[in-house]
């Protein structure tokens, strides 16, 4: 049981570090803050994260690595209510390590793995979101040429990454507080999906209006 403290110890540290990040945005939140949340001495925190750039980037790896797994799911998207949920879900990563999208061009500008891996991110994004709106191609929910598909996965993906973002600036005060966090993924999903409009087949854009309706009133 001895050898797994420092284990249980060093997940914990990343466990506090992800909700002062997530709260205060990443420049606001300090080593000794941390180590002072979690009722540590700073040394002990230094001896499982030697920097603060290491949390941050153990952070990160969980972020991918969710990420990752979700994205393996567009292939399967086969209507709008299907999209509807993967995109969904997409948000809730995002929000789940939202400092990273709320500090992102401070976080880049300082943090040359991240600078790398976040530009991976975004290609494996738009690669999914591009196999996604083939699979609904396929399952001919929408109509889209080759063409319109490639600007139309890149408009989605822009606002996946920067929907937090425009959150944040309408409501600086509360847009990125967990008693929020339903309406601003949802209406990020909407509004992701609503890029899709044009080309939904006639049914699936009405279930798109009931979707909408049914999860997101305040959209």
């Amino acid at each position: 049981m001895a050898k797994k403290a420092p284990r249980r110890t060093a997940e914990r540290i990343l466990e506090v570090t992800l909700e002062l990040f997530n709260r205060f945005g990443e420049p606001n939140v300090s080593t000794t803050l941390i180590s002072a949340e979690l009722g540590i001495s700073p040394g002990n925190l230094y001896y499982h994260y030697p920097a603060k750039d290491e949390l941050i980037n153990s952070l990160f790896e969980r972020y991918e690595k969710a990420l990752g797994e979700l994205l393996g799911a567009s292939e399967g998207v086969r209507n709008v209510e299907d999209a509807w949920f993967f995109l969904h879900s997409l948000f809730e990563i995002i929000w789940e390590y939202r400092f990273l999208y709320r500090d992102l061009n401070d976080l880049l500008s300082k943090n040359r793995m991240l600078e790398t891996h976040f530009q991976d991110v975004l290609k494996n994004k738009t690669r999914a979101v591009r196999q996604m709106l083939a699979a609904l191609s396929r399952h001919s929910a929408v109509t889209m040429d080759a063409l319109e598909m490639e600007p139309t996965a890149d408009s989605m993906v822009v606002v996946l990454t920067y929907w937090l973002s425009f959150e944040y600036v309408r409501d600086p005060r509360h847009a990125l507080e967990p008693d929020n966090a339903q309406l601003a993924l949802m209406r990020g999903a909407h509004h992701v999906l609503n890029l899709l409009a044009p080309y939904l087949e006639s049914s699936q854009r009405q279930h798109l209006i009931h979707l909408t309706a049914a999860y997101s009133p305040s959209a």
